[in-house]
């Protein structure tokens, strides 16, 4: 965590305008009259714990109101144990993953059934260890990363094949040390996050071809100091998360220009009504909110003092910590104990 505030004027420190950032997320539920706000009614779910990480990122996680908020995400989980994006929506493993982390966030995760989450993520696998995101069958690493972080909050990893997990996962993983979608997928940084944290938290980081992999994310980043999702790309700021995340597993963060890094995010922010974008000129959205502050957090951005955030389960450390999973910490294998 950054240790001090530079602030240059009311909410605005080293460049960061984190009160606006507050605002922003605060304005969301109120925008009814306009079309986005409908168009993304199936991503609700995740938009409040998009919405919550910032906040508690930026030490202001008591400003949405927590008893709302909780009875909005248990209305939103159907007789199948999973949730959907919004009430009345069919459950899917990505809408569970985010209901289950704003519940742990407020320590509320008593509040649900938690047997039948269990019953409807470990239904989801099938007899070869692959994971599909719903009833309908479409199967990514994403979904045996979901799976294992969601019965990890309960402590029920055993209801899952984890080595047919670690199996399709290291299936995945390509010549250059990534990992894609699915076998035969080409390398993604946001695929190569799902992989490492999966086997982060099933102590298999043996697994990962550290030195080609690191090598591969710290090449993300372009001269801007942004950094793309798989070479070719424009850069975006939600790659601030996926890349980082995976090089701060590794213990590889250090092999990026972090100071680049942080002013390219800054550049994405909206000075006049808060958030921040993909890229600097375009409009703000919770999702690059959340993952520009989580890439600021990792970066050690250090003129305000944001909260740690772990980079396996995209949380408040302190909150994984409490759940008693930072476990996955002392699975990282001994020969990467290196500078």
């Amino acid at each position: 965590m950054a240790s001090g505030k530079e602030q240059e004027e009311d909410g605005v420190y080293g460049g960061l305008h984190v009160d606006k950032h507050v605002e922003y997320v605060k304005s969301l539920d109120k925008r009814h009259n306009e079309i986005e706000y409908w168009m993304t009614e199936h991503l609700r779910v995740s938009g409040i714990y998009w919405g919550l990480v910032a906040l508690h990122l930026v030490g202001r996680q008591d400003t949405l109101n927590r008893e709302q908020v909780i009875a909005y995400v248990k209305s939103c989980q159907n007789s199948d144990g999973g949730f959907g994006g919004h009430v009345g929506h069919d459950s899917h493993l990505l809408y569970t993953m985010s209901a289950v982390q704003i519940l742990v966030m407020y320590d509320a995760l008593d509040q649900i059934d938690g047997a039948k989450v269990v019953s409807f993520v470990s239904g989801l696998q099938d007899d070869a260890g692959e994971v599909s995101g719903d009833q309908w069958g479409e199967k990514d690493t994403r979904f045996a990363f979901i799976s294992v972080a969601i019965l990890s909050f309960f402590g029920a990893t055993d209801r899952l094949n984890t080595d047919g997990i670690v199996d399709y996962v290291c299936r995945s993983m390509n010549y250059d040390g990534g990992f894609g979608s699915q076998p035969g997928g080409e390398s993604h940084a946001a695929q190569v996050y799902t992989c490492v944290a999966a086997l982060a938290i099933l102590g298999r980081l043996d697994a990962v071809d550290r030195e080609r992999l690191s090598s591969w994310l710290a090449e993300r980043q372009v001269a801007c100091g942004g950094l793309n999702g798989r070479p070719q790309k424009l850069e975006d700021v939600c790659y601030s998360w996926w890349v980082l995340s995976s090089l701060q597993v590794l213990g590889r963060v250090h092999w990026i220009d972090r100071a680049r890094l942080c002013d390219f995010i800054l550049s994405a922010q909206d000075t006049d009504a808060g958030g921040i974008a993909d890229r600097p000129g375009d409009i703000a959205d919770v999702y690059h909110t959340c993952f520009g502050l989580c890439g600021l957090s990792l970066a050690g951005f250090d003129k305000f003092p944001l909260e740690e955030i772990d980079p396996v389960y995209c949380m408040p450390a302190k909150i994984i910590e409490r759940a008693g999973l930072r476990s996955w910490v002392d699975k990282i294998p001994k020969s990467w104990n290196d500078k």
